[in-house]
């Protein structure tokens, strides 16, 4: 597939992604880890613009001098933004007035790809896809947190089909040799900068589940009162659950005793038989504390991975996302795509039914707040 192709591949999904909205869906944002949907497409199509048409395409006329404070996410070097609490009160631009902006990039950048890019410019184009499909799980998952708060719970699209992933036929727990074994991204294929470098880590023997913990088994926990047992929780984490009242995975809603589930189908009956999504750290912690067991490592994830399914829900691990052996951040804006945020954060691995095909690698490493739980997040067990 030619640049051309792709570029345009990449840029139609997004669209698509959004094709089921109303207007007025596009610009909620109900909590400051949600972006408006309308802030997505146009903070997309402004990291095409900034990075690859201003500085390489000779005579591109900027579509609009205030999008760059409207648009920017967190790069200091390219000047100031909107404050990301802020966005939800951007009435202006308009939606309309946002995919205008997108039909000029596209425009131009088909005609700037038309000539064979450099290798720098190559790879800057790499990374702007994969910028824009991090954004379509994003989208998805702040989508569904828009209309899963709406109190009509109203269905995201029937046409949607969430991915199946095969369970294993046993459910012994998969048993690791201690070792030295070898982490990190290796190819020829894109991988982000803190997949680098690949570095070699000693484990010690250890199991790991074949399977990730079910919503019929995250049920025992909660009617056992493993919500109101301070035992199995950090400290912050208790803090957390008692200062907001939470009592089970978002989403989840007892109503006339039986347990209901947010969907992109809408409020469903809780399916028993599906991995438990959208908890916290410290909710998985908790839970493999109550099961007197713990989650893996990063490492100990990686290296076993190719011996069970993952690709449902991205699964909390015990490590703290830290930088890798001889990590260092680029020059410039791009260095601060990862780098900056290397603290307070754990690691997850995997992927999830909102992560675009062919995105996904076992070597990726996403990483969030302990606390959060709008992301599709759930939980392995190891021992």
């Amino acid at each position: 597939m030619n640049l051309v192709d792709y570029y345009t591949k990449v840029r139609q999904r997004t669209e698509q992604i959004c094709s089921f909205l109303q207007t007025e869906d596009y610009v909620v944002q109900p909590v400051v880890d949600v972006s408006p949907p309308k802030w997505h497409i146009g903070h997309v199509t402004w990291f095409f613009e900034t990075f690859i048409l201003k500085p390489y395409f000779m005579g591109y006329q900027e579509f609009n001098a205030n999008y760059n404070y409207v648009f920017n996410s967190y790069y200091e070097t390219v000047g100031n933004r909107v404050i990301r609490t802020d966005r939800g009160n951007l009435s202006r631009p308009t939606v309309a007035d946002i995919y205008q902006y997108r039909a000029y990039v596209d425009e131009a950048m088909t005609r700037f790809l038309r000539d064979e890019p450099s290798a720098e410019i190559k790879e800057l184009l790499v990374l702007g896809f994969n910028h824009e499909e991090q954004h379509q799980e994003l989208l998805l998952t702040d989508i569904k947190y828009i209309l899963g708060h709406n109190p009509l719970f109203p269905a995201y699209s029937d046409k949607y089909v969430s991915p199946k992933i095969q369970k294993a036929d046993s459910a012994d727990f998969i048993k690791m040799n201690e070792g030295v074994y070898e982490i990190g991204f290796t190819g020829d294929g894109f991988c982000f900068d803190n997949e680098l470098n690949r570095h070699k880590v000693y484990l010690n023997e250890y199991e790991i589940s074949p399977n990730q913990v079910t919503n019929a088994e995250y049920l025992e926990f909660i009617n056992s009162g493993g919500y109101h047992d301070f035992r199995h929780w950090h400290a912050e984490g208790w803090d957390r659950v008692n200062t907001n009242k939470v009592e089970c995975p978002l989403y989840w809603h007892l109503i006339d005793g039986e347990w209901q589930n947010y969907t992109f189908h809408g409020l469903l009956p809780l399916n028993l038989k599906d991995p438990v999504c959208h908890i916290s750290y410290f909710e998985a912690y908790a839970y493999a504390s109550w099961k007197g067991l713990r989650l893996p490592t990063e490492f100990e994830w990686e290296a076993a991975a190719t011996q069970f399914s993952w690709g449902k829900s991205w699964e909390w691990t015990e490590s703290s996302y830290l930088p890798y052996p001889g990590f260092a951040k680029a020059p410039g804006a791009i260095g601060e795509y990862n780098g900056k945020f290397m603290v307070n954060q754990k690691v997850l691995r995997g992927a999830s039914e909102a992560t675009p095909p062919g995105h996904s690698r076992i070597t990726y490493r996403n990483f969030f707040q302990t606390n959060l739980r709008w992301q599709f997040t759930g939980i392995r067990l190891a021992k």
